[in-house]
């Protein structure tokens, strides 16, 4: 298989969208879709009218009719919701059938679009923390042709095997993360894809986004299906970080510490056999070179795209961070995954605290949120944004209430897809990026991803 290059970055919900990695791979690149929260975004941009018609045109040539028709008539609305009014909340009107549906068209919908127009290659970013939407979620984009799975923050070592059951049209598990959980316990959820009448598949390539020489031979040798590469992501990377190993000190400005157990030993890696590409700190010119003389097929790069033409981050924020040089926070607390999340330091975002004071707490997505096993061994769900007294009477602490932050209503607000309340509230954004990012020597007004790919590739 011909490995490009350069792979654009996953970033967060819609930023890496279709138009992003559309145009990149146009470049001859490969181009990365975000995977996460799909139904929700197909049902947001449903409801402000679909601008531009692109999500109706996906749904078009989506191959079982009944349920875009579906998806349609529940969420479309084509003088577009007044910016007053809320969201309809998908989860709280959905069925499981309904949601999954909604999950496997939203996907569908984002990488068909991003592979109109070029012959280039798609691939799809997922959170290994998201278990609950992930099987509908691959499903959906191989519905529309994608060529790579990627997956990060977590142990992802049944995803090669779901990708093979998937593409043979066969029923998919995986086991659930549950804390609390015993050797006894054996939570799974599954994914039956025959009632989309669907016949066999394109199997996509999948890479493991990982951080330690341990993990990778993990993955390499006890997968359930064959891995087909690595991406070594370093800790200066956006978004999730791993955590350090060996405990969480933490620096004078409250900040993980990292040391040399958080190396990664390349030659280790390369003894492996299969290509990797090297993430955190290469969205500069001269890091292409670099990562090649260390024996890497190429670089992942997401912070340079952040602020091109077709990021899906709203032109209000791009200008401000064009104009402002603004420092990156690594948070170890933000994210209720438990996973340090680095925050760009913006007035006006979730990055300050005097701005997330003012947020009701709530928990009415629950992308993030973690699983625990109840006494009588079912299974609850808490997440840390979520009302500080129902979070400690679900077993979570106050402290950890204290200091993390609600992200999946924020990464819609980065895209203007933010929810707005009876009570007059609207979601603040929480952008994130690399450390990189006030480091970068061209960012400016009006770059397209183009020219983002020949800076880097020069």
């Amino acid at each position: 298989m011909e490995f490009a290059q350069l792979i654009q970055g996953g970033m967060g919900i819609g930023i890496s969208g279709w138009r992003l990695a559309g145009a990149v791979a146009g470049c001859g690149q490969m181009g990365v879709i975000s995977g996460l929260c799909l139904d929700e975004m197909l049902a947001r941009k449903l409801q402000i009218g679909d601008p531009g018609g692109y999500v109706r045109k996906a749904l078009e040539n989506f191959p079982i009719r009944k349920i875009a028709k579906n998806v349609l008539d529940r969420f479309f609305n084509e003088k577009g919701k007044g910016k007053d009014v809320p969201f309809i909340p998908v989860a709280a009107v959905s069925t499981d059938e309904e949601r999954n549906d909604l999950l496997v068209a939203g996907s569908f919908a984002e990488m068909y679009l991003a592979k109109q127009g070029h012959s280039g290659v798609v691939w799809v970013n997922l959170l290994q923390k998201c278990q609950s939407d992930t099987i509908p979620t691959l499903y959906g984009c191989m519905l529309a042709g994608a060529d790579f799975v990627t997956m990060g923050a977590g142990i992802p070592r049944e995803i090669p095997g779901v990708l093979d059951r998937l593409s043979d049209n066969d029923e998919a598990e995986i086991r659930l993360t549950v804390a609390g959980s015993t050797s006894a316990d054996d939570y799974r959820i599954s994914f039956d894809p025959k009632r989309y009448e669907v016949s066999k598949l394109k199997r996509p390539s999948f890479l493991a986004i990982i951080s330690s020489n341990v993990l990778a031979l993990t993955l390499a040798k006890k997968s359930n299906g064959e891995v087909n590469g690595f991406i070594i992501e370093g800790a200066t990377a956006g978004g999730h970080n791993a955590p350090p190993r060996g405990g969480c000190a933490l620096s004078e400005k409250g900040e993980p510490i990292y040391g040399e157990k958080d190396t990664v030993d390349l030659a280790k890696i390369k003894e492996i056999g299969l290509p990797f590409w090297l993430a955190g700190g290469y969205s500069i010119k001269g890091k292409l070179k670099e990562a090649m003389a260390l024996g890497a097929q190429g670089i992942q790069a997401g912070t340079a795209f952040l602020l091109c033409e077709e990021s899906g981050l709203v032109h209000r924020l791009k200008e401000l961070l064009i104009k402002i040089k603004c420092d990156v926070f690594t948070n170890p607390f933000a994210s209720p995954t438990g996973f340090p999340f680095k925050e760009v330091k913006l007035d006006g975002t979730l990055s300050e605290p005097e701005v997330y004071s003012k947020r009701p707490r709530m928990c009415n997505l629950g992308y993030l949120r973690e699983r625990f096993r109840n006494p009588d061994g079912s299974l609850g769900f808490r997440c840390a944004a979520e009302s500080i007294k129902a979070f400690i009477a679900k077993g979570g602490s106050a402290d950890l209430a204290n200091k993390s932050k609600c992200l999946c209503n924020a990464l819609f607000a980065n895209i203007g897809l933010g929810n707005v309340y009876s009570n007059g509230y609207s979601e603040a954004p929480l952008i994130t990026a690399g450390d990189i990012l006030p480091h970068l020597d061209f960012v400016f007004q009006g770059i397209t991803a183009r020219e983002v790919v020949d800076i880097l590739l020069a």
